[in-house]
């Protein structure tokens, strides 16, 4: 049987722009495309002049996003509706096919400036080449990966969560929509779960005594599974608590730590919002205070197939600086000696 999940509409709630905040945003997207045609989307002078422009964003806009940014809300979610796109290419079905972003400029520095809000850019190199935005599309023979390529359920999770510097916020901006209406993208904010866990199952995702598998587009010289240490599920305080697990990737380490995993699962999946993004929709989201998935689809790789484009985002750089590599490149990590304590399972 085909899984899938459960959700309530999350189109409920959002902004959304007029069509002459779209117009003013899309004039300056455009101006920066031609200033830095020919730049790489990393120069830094080139995102400083994203962050200044992104004074072109709705002063309704950018209140939310500061304050999604600095209080949050209980879904780790954000929705705006009506972001320019500009002219787009086919969907790309193969990696060696996805633009330069100067072939969907609009649509990219729109998503940066919104970006720019929230924190400071950042990839990893590891990673989709270390695009600073990168293309979601399904691509041809990764159908039943558990990744961003694929078409079949992707399993909830926050977002490289296996990783010492994960995002701290990302963004979706939907270029195409499925035109089936079947790939729902599918968030859980820890907010709303909370008050369904009991006080044994909180105190045990606080213990650490979970390890998560990193992905494989992180791992490339190792057909083993690579684990993090052991780590617990939730950190922080208790009132406000910051959530890290794939519920694909991440085990417990002892009895009590796989119960209150199964625990937060079963609530998680009870509290999901979701919805199939649409054009011009930007969905933002929380790392550290949710998870998110996508239901499953039917690819039909012509041209015309759901295609989203996602941009990360730290609140700040500084603790990273040592590892940026070009730009805003998270240096790789998956080797032994730059990250102490990763664990090749036997």
């Amino acid at each position: 049987m085909r899984k899938e999940f459960a959700y309530a509409d999350a189109r409920t709630t959002g902004i959304v722009l007029s069509e002459t905040e779209s117009e003013i945003i899309e004039a300056a997207a455009l101006r920066i495309a031609a200033q830095y045609a020919g730049y790489s989307l990393h120069s830094t002078d080139l995102l400083h002049t994203v962050e200044l422009a992104a004074a072109a964003l709705p002063s309704e806009v950018r209140r939310a996003l500061i304050c999604f940014r600095d209080e949050g809300n209980t879904s780790g979610t954000l929705l705006l509706r009506g972001l320019p796109l500009g002219t787009l290419p086919a969907t790309p079905d193969r990696v060696e096919d996805e633009p330069d972003w100067t072939e969907v400029s609009v649509a990219t520095l729109s998503q940066l400036m919104v970006m720019s809000v929230l924190g400071r850019t950042i990839s990893y190199s590891d990673e989709k080449n270390g695009n600073l935005v990168q293309d979601v599309s399904p691509k041809r023979g990764a159908e039943t990966r558990q990744e961003n390529g694929g078409s079949i359920l992707l399993e909830l999770h926050t977002e490289d969560g296996f990783h010492p510097a994960a995002p701290h916020f990302l963004s979706l901006i939907c270029l195409r929509g499925d035109r089936d209406g079947l790939a729902a993208t599918v968030t859980g904010g820890i907010g709303d779960v909370l008050p369904e866990l009991n006080e044994e199952t909180v105190a045990a995702l606080r213990r650490p005594e979970f390890r998560t598998r990193f992905s494989t587009s992180f791992v490339h010289d190792t057909d083993e599974e690579v684990l993090t240490p052991s780590v617990p599920v939730l950190s922080g305080t208790e009132s406000n608590p910051d959530l890290r697990v794939d519920f694909h990737g991440t085990v417990g380490t002892t009895p009590a730590a796989q119960a209150a995993l199964a625990a937060l699962e079963k609530a998680v999946l009870r509290s999901l919002r979701g919805l199939v993004l649409e054009p011009g929709e930007l969905i933002i989201l929380d790392n550290r205070r949710t998870v998110h998935g996508r239901t499953g689809f039917f690819p039909h790789y012509d041209g015309a197939d759901r295609w989203l484009r996602r941009s990360f985002a730290l609140a700040d750089l500084r603790p990273v600086l040592d590892h940026l590599g070009e730009g805003r490149i998270h240096n790789a990590i998956t080797s032994q000696h730059h990250t102490p304590g990763l664990v090749t399972a036997a």
